[in-house]
């Protein structure tokens, strides 16, 4: 899973000449999901997206030092499957990008678990699938790219060997379905957690 996050001093959706969501300080971040991508990815972009500290504390002044959360400020997802690309010469392929159904369902995972841990208002989304125009008046500037971490080798051994013991025993082992939520044959394993800080 990846993000594009800027640190904004307003941003809004329309689609055509409706507003969707709208917010003023805070972060407009723009999600991509890959087809590789499951709950734990959930987790960790959660995480990340409430706890990055790229604001300024207020009291002394100091950098870098203030999350969304920490000043209770104002987050704005759109949905990007284009983050998800490679170039075949000039044209791009989007064939790493997640599906549509699977995909706006991890999403939606994603702003829920940051909902429960933060605030529901201060969570917006544009719409899912739809031609969005996005407006935002970056703040600095400041831009970031982060992404989940992807597995080692040795974890995808890991899975392989829990696997096949499974197959042995007739136990069945969680796999990848529709909702993008189950861990198990889908070769990806839950990724080791990062400091917040």
């Amino acid at each position: 899973m990846k993000a594009i996050i800027q640190r904004v001093t307003c941003a809004k959706v329309t689609v055509g000449d409706e507003l969707v969501s709208s917010i003023g300080r805070g972060l407009c971040v723009l999600v991509g999901i890959s087809s590789d991508d499951n709950a734990s990815d959930v987790e960790w972009m959660a995480r990340k997206l409430l706890n990055l500290r790229l604001f300024e504390n207020p009291s002394n002044g100091k950098r870098w030092s203030e999350s969304v959360v920490d000043l209770q400020l104002e987050m704005l997802c759109v949905s990007q499957f284009t983050l998800y690309h490679r170039l075949k010469g000039n044209r791009p392929d989007f064939s790493r990008a997640m599906q549509g159904p699977e995909a706006q369902q991890l999403y939606e995972s994603l702003l829920q678990r940051m909902r429960n841990e933060y605030a529901t208002e201060r969570i917006l989304d544009g719409r899912f699938g739809a031609m969005m125009q996005v407006h935002v008046v970056n703040d600095g500037p400041v831009t970031l790219e982060i992404e989940s971490p992807v597995p080692s080798e040795y974890e995808r051994q890991k899975l392989q060997r829990a696997s096949e013991r499974n197959a042995k025993s007739d136990k069945p082992v969680g796999t990848k379905g529709t909702d993008g939520g189950a861990e198990g044959t889908s070769g990806k394993v839950s990724k080791e957690s990062e400091s917040s800080s």
